[in-house]
This record gives C-alpha cells, structure tokens and sequence, in this order.
C-alpha cells in the first residue's frame, strides 16, 4: 500500500508519519508538497501533525489553501484515505472536509503527554483492527485541540457512529470528550493525538498502529 504524507512549510511530524509507515508498518511512503496540484498514484493520503505555516492567525486557517489540498478534497470525494492528524484535523475541519471547529484548550496552556483513548467503534477503514471499547495509550501535543461543534452536530455524530476515539481522561475540554471523528462517508479521520508517536516499542507503545494497520487491511478487502 503507497501512503502519500503532505508536507506543509513549518510541519514537524510529517517524517514520523513517513517512518510510521515505511519502518513499523512495512509499507511504502513518500511525501507530497503542498505546493503540489497532484497527489500521484496513492492509496492513502496523511496530513501530518506539528505546525503548519499560518497557525498565528488560526490554525490551519492559512494552510487549507494549499494547492495540495484541492487535490486532497478531490481524492476525499473519490473515496479515498485521508487520515488528518493534530494539525491535520485543524486543516481537515478548516477545508470543510469534517465538521466542527478545533479552539484553544481548555485552561490555554500547551499539553504534550500520553493519553488514554477509547475505541468507540470499529465501523470504519481506520479502526477495523481494533476492538471497540479498547482503551489505546497514544500522546497530545496541541495547544488548540479542544474539539467544538454545535449540539446538533454532535449529536449527529453520535447518532451516525462517526465519533472514533473519546479521551478516557479529557486534557483538553473537547466536547463529550471527542478526540477523532469521521467524515458521513466513513473515509476521512480527524484526529487529535497522534498515533505515528506511538507506533515504535522505543517510543513506549505502540498502540498507533493499529490506525495504519487498519487503513493497509480496508484496502486489501477492496
């Protein structure tokens, strides 16, 4: 499986996604600039976590013009992949492609520290190897990452079994404790921790790969 990992001016994490992928999941990846107009010949698309270059004014506010990111919406449309991650999900909820809105945490400090997160279903390419209700250790690292959207949206989320993982111990204030959700056509994730963090033993768990190796098993069944 080709994963395609964006790579926007300013982004910290886009060669952790790329080692997640190449080195623990024995996959294949290759980045993509953001000034590209094309995705090439992938079967998945990664928006990696860190920062991305307009984050002063909002984040991800700036960096959902990317020319890239046409790209990725019309990939989106098409069925494929994308999996937004952190900084990724503010881009995702930015460009219109999930709902909702990413705002400062609750208490305005940084947070960078391992999470409890849990499995809240397995209906979908990104958590068909997990089992629902199982708690995975993954790490935060966001300042704006507390998840907000009006009642009815949430609870259309709820009801659509569209909310993936919810914090066991909320450290941001995100509503019902969301911290990643899908898109109604069940093929884009936004998510706030970040899963390539926790895909190698020396990291401390590995708990994240069981995001990438159900991306690789959805695809195989196609």
């Amino acid at each position: 499986m080709r994963f395609g990992v964006v790579v926007f001016p300013g982004s910290n994490c886009d060669h952790d996604a790329w080692y997640a992928v190449e080195k623990n999941l024995g996959q294949t990846a290759e980045f993509i600039w953001h000034d590209s107009a094309e995705l090439g010949n992938v079967d998945a698309v990664i928006l990696p976590g860190g920062f991305s270059y307009g984050d002063y004014l909002r984040c991800g506010a700036i960096a959902k013009f990317s020319r890239v990111m046409q790209a990725v919406k019309k990939f989106a449309s098409e069925g494929g992949l994308v999996l937004g991650i952190c900084n990724g999900f503010q881009i995702l909820v930015e460009s219109g492609l999930l709902p909702g809105a990413l705002i400062r945490n609750r208490g305005l400090k940084f947070i960078c520290r391992p999470v409890e997160l849990r499995t809240e279903t397995t209906n979908s390419p990104f958590t068909c190897e997990a089992q629902k209700g199982a708690i995975l250790t993954i790490p935060i690292a966001h300042g704006e990452g507390c998840y907000y959207a009006d009642e009815r949206t949430l609870d259309e989320l709820e009801a659509e079994d569209r909310v993936v993982f919810r914090y066991v111990d909320n450290p941001n204030g995100s509503l019902r404790d969301i911290a990643g959700i899908l898109n109604r056509e069940r093929n884009v994730l936004g998510l706030m921790p970040h899963p390539e963090r926790a895909s190698d033993p020396l990291m401390g768990s590995t708990d994240g790969l069981v995001l990438f190796r159900s991306m690789v098993s959805s695809m195989a069944v196609k």
